[in-house]
């Protein structure tokens, strides 16, 4: 309320000081604008810009100096602000036959670990908790809402997870029921869900249905899916095809970790959509310091623009720089004699 009450004193102010200059430019309109004593269209404005800026500044400043001092501390993001970041991960025996990246040379498992180890270094991870769940017939969640990435990265390190399950067939829609549950109290569009498998053995029916919380949801394919390997007795590879329906059905998005990282554009999308509008984050202190830079700029730049294009009236006489130079200087190389006759005459 105090800036408001200062901007409008500073607005009847300067309104009654452009009152009183309107009258003496008036007074002196033909000598400063010319015979039609009228200054360039847009330059009528000039008045209740000077009115405009001046007030937004004065509102600006007392606005600033009102509030209270912003403290910026390293790495802190506000509670409200922090995002979920769920791993449903695939453990299964099949995830540690050695078919997978450039060279075909890694194991499924060890893929992942280098796909994550790079959506981890392109990604602020101190805006996200972290949560996996570990899938092989059954789920079991291995670590909730944790902050230290390297307990995350412990678990992609090649840590033997299938030894907590009974042996049998991957039941990957169990993962997902678990990370449902799990992120079912979080509040609305705050979680990336990233499912990593190898597609071995995926039912066809039995897709749990994820909560609000889920904003963004990416299957990462590991293994190669043209050659495959032999596993218990039975062919094994990526099962590309089936992947890409999981993730259609859970209206997300398929990548083929196998040789390519997350590109670019999609951990771009995963970091936007997932968080509020930059729009939405503007405080009043940013509104204040948005108008006192553009009102002081706008007053700064009017008496150039009007000094510049202010009147197409330009006084004096024109002359004509080379016959005057021409005429001075055989003026001065003639006698002294001569050019008195011609001073006299």
């Amino acid at each position: 309320m105090v800036a408001e009450l200062a901007a409008l004193f500073v607005f009847v102010l300067v309104l009654g000081a452009e009152a009183i200059h309107a009258k003496r430019v008036r007074r002196i309109a033909p000598l400063a604008f010319g015979p039609t004593a009228r200054p360039a269209a847009w330059s009528r404005f000039a008045p209740l810009l000077r009115v405009v800026s001046l007030t937004a500044l004065c509102w600006g400043l007392v606005t600033l100096l009102l509030l209270n001092p912003k403290v910026h501390v390293a790495e802190e993001v506000p509670e409200d602000e922090m995002q979920h970041l769920l791993i449903v991960l695939d453990v299964s025996p099949s995830m540690r036959l050695k078919d997978a990246g450039t060279n075909k040379d890694e194991s499924r498992m060890r893929r992942a670990a280098t796909v994550m180890s790079s959506f981890f270094d392109r990604v602020n991870m101190h805006r996200y908790r972290t949560s996996v769940v570990a899938v092989y017939n059954g789920a079991k969640l291995v670590v909730e809402e944790t902050k230290d990435m390297e307990v995350v990265h412990n678990i992609f390190n090649d840590l033997p997870m299938h030894h907590a399950f009974s042996a049998g067939e991957t039941d990957l829609f169990s993962g997902l029921q678990e990370a449902s549950e799990l992120a079912q109290y979080w509040n609305p569009r705050s979680t990336t869900l990233l499912l990593i498998s190898d597609g071995d053995t995926v039912p066809g029916v039995g897709m749990p249905k994820m909560p609000v919380s889920i904003a963004n949801t990416v299957v990462i394919g590991v293994g190669d899916a043209q050659k495959g390997s032999f596993i218990d007795g039975r062919h094994s590879r990526q099962d590309v095809s089936t992947l890409r329906q999981v993730a259609i059905r859970l209206n997300g998005t398929y990548h083929n970790g196998n040789e390519k990282h997350l590109s670019t554009d999609l951990i771009d999308q995963l970091a936007v959509n997932g968080s509020a509008s930059p729009l939405d984050n503007l405080t009043l202190r940013e509104y204040a310091l948005f108008v006192c830079a553009l009102s002081a700029l706008i007053y700064a730049l009017l008496p150039w623009l009007l000094y510049q294009f202010g009147t197409q009236w330009k006084p004096g006489v024109p002359v004509d720089t080379d016959n005057s130079l021409q005429a001075a200087n055989g003026n001065r190389n003639a006698p002294s004699g001569r050019r008195q006759r011609q001073t006299v005459s």
